[in-house]
């Protein structure tokens, strides 16, 4: 016996196997840009390794090419508080929070895209309707007909992917999973980044607030002292007010350090998720270790090391399927429908052979005319995938500049520091010896004067080149992408 619906069941597989096997992706294929050809980051060579000097932050640091970045770089600077507010920050940032939100739901849209485009719909219908007609209607005056009618059906719908464009789809939406994962990396990167170059600046200000102490507690003593002798006749009142006009003024630079360590906490609190009224560690400049060796990766693996970077490639991976769902739009769309149910008028007998329904549809969309909106649609996905790879290059630009400007700034520091070190052991020698001669008589109060402010002026140099060498160094680790790679997912898990 003939039986139509295996042969539209089997013409059905037939034609979509046919179009599967002969099916493909319109559009460009997305590859990865090669990395710029540069030999190294600085216009000149680096030296082998810094100048030294001697104190805390003084060491030689070694340029190390080539050489692989640690995932816990912070722990080179020995410092356990350090440590403890990092662990803090990663446990509690709303920062990172929020970007492994963002990569959750790039996720489940790619996996709502999947189940979409590359599985056909599947559904199951049951109803039952309830209808009263008039005997009139069918030529029976005065009589009425009340019946129920019980439908069940399964529905099966499937659009097939001839051209591509829902691949193309899931491909972009791949990518946009690539460049959440990557806002996460450098969330992580730069959240850590931040509680160490933010110690350092607490440190620091702590550290410019307690020379400014001492050197406000040396100068009430040399005013004591010329109040001693004004009295006796030795100096002239004016002296007196001159080293009263100069404690003022020491004085009056305590509040704005002392405004500038009180915001520096606040924002280390806010990057380890908690208010300002928290308690933090106490950190010293002159407890933190310098890192000596400085790994300096080849310019050709920055591209892939750094997040920024590798997400604004993602992003360009983004654009260049986006051309490739606009291009498969300007074809024809093949959709296959079918449904197999039972219809009666009595729910007992409702699955018997005689009530059994069933439809089978093969439906081909092919666009003739929208105004020109399909063939605009894709040369702005073109000019978007023109604009991505613009803004990636510009990433790039940037990358290899940070990099240099921070590898030349170790450079300048270490020598910075040299100078102010030798400033301040000279400012403090020729304070001490000043002070003496004043006391003996052997020189006037100008000369005392000129004295005390050179030193504390070398005091405040010092201590900020000190923090330089801290943060440049920390800020060199970020540049080079700070070690991710060894376990992209250690936000949670590493420390």
């Amino acid at each position: 016996m003939f039986d139509l619906r295996q042969h539209i069941k089997a013409f059905s597989l037939v034609l979509l196997s046919t179009i599967l096997q002969t099916s493909c992706k319109v559009g460009p294929n997305f590859h990865s840009p090669p990395p710029p050809k540069v030999k190294r980051f600085t216009e000149t060579p680096l030296p082998a390794k810094t100048v030294s000097t001697s104190g805390p932050g003084g060491q030689a640091q070694a340029f190390i090419t080539n050489e692989d970045i640690p995932l816990l770089w912070w722990e080179l600077y020995q410092s356990p508080e350090i440590n403890q507010l990092i662990r803090a920050g990663l446990a509690h940032s709303p920062n990172l929070v929020s970007a492994s939100a963002a990569l959750r739901q790039a996720q489940e849209n790619l996996k709502e895209q999947i189940g979409n485009s590359m599985w056909p719909s599947i559904d199951v219908t049951n109803s039952m309707t309830t209808q009263r007609y008039s005997g009139a209607q069918i030529g029976i005056p005065n009589e009425s007909v009340t019946f129920t009618i019980y439908y069940t059906s399964f529905n099966l719908s499937y659009t097939l992917d001839v051209f591509g464009g829902a691949r193309r789809q899931i491909e972009a939406l791949a990518a946009q999973v690539d460049y959440q994962q990557f806002q996460v990396i450098a969330a992580y990167l730069t959240l850590t980044a931040n509680i160490v170059t933010t110690s350092v600046a607490v440190a620091s200000y702590q550290e410019q607030i307690d020379a400014t102490r001492d050197l406000i507690k040396a100068e009430q003593g040399v005013l004591n002292l010329l109040n001693k002798q004004y009295r006796l006749g030795g100096v002239s009142q004016a002296n007196v007010l001159t080293q009263q006009t100069l404690l003022e003024q020491s004085k009056a630079t305590l509040p704005p350090l002392q405004k500038n360590l009180s915001q520096a906490k606040h924002a280390l609190a806010a990057l380890v998720g908690t208010f300002p009224d928290a308690p933090l560690p106490v950190i010293r400049l002159d407890r933190l270790k310098l890192p000596i060796e400085i790994p300096v990766s080849l310019p050709s693996n920055l591209v892939r090391q750094r997040p920024d970077v590798r997400a604004s490639e993602a992003s360009l991976h983004q654009a260049c399927a986006q051309v490739g769902v606009a291009t498969a739009n300007l074809f024809p769309q093949f959709t296959l429908t079918a449904n197999e149910g039972w219809l009666g008028t009595t729910f007992s007998g409702l699955y018997s052979a005689k009530n059994n329904v069933w439809a089978v549809t093969n439906q081909v969309l092919q666009p003739l005319f929208r105004g020109g909106a399909l063939l605009a649609q894709r040369r702005a996905a073109i000019a978007a995938y023109h604009q991505a790879a613009a803004q990636y290059r510009q990433t790039v630009l940037q990358a290899f500049q940070n990099v240099a400007d921070v590898l030349r700034g170790l450079e300048v520091d270490a020598r910075t520091l040299q100078a102010q070190i030798n400033a301040e052991n000279s400012a403090r020698a020729s304070l001490n010896l000043t002070l003496k001669q004043y006391r003996l008589g052997g020189v006037n109060y100008i000369n005392l004067l000129n004295a005390q402010q050179q030193y504390q002026q070398a005091r405040i140099n010092r201590i900020q080149a000190q923090a330089a060498r801290y943060n440049d160094t920390a800020a060199l680790f970020q540049a080079l992408g700070g070690g991710w790679w060894h376990k992209p997912w250690c936000v949670k898990e590493c420390l």
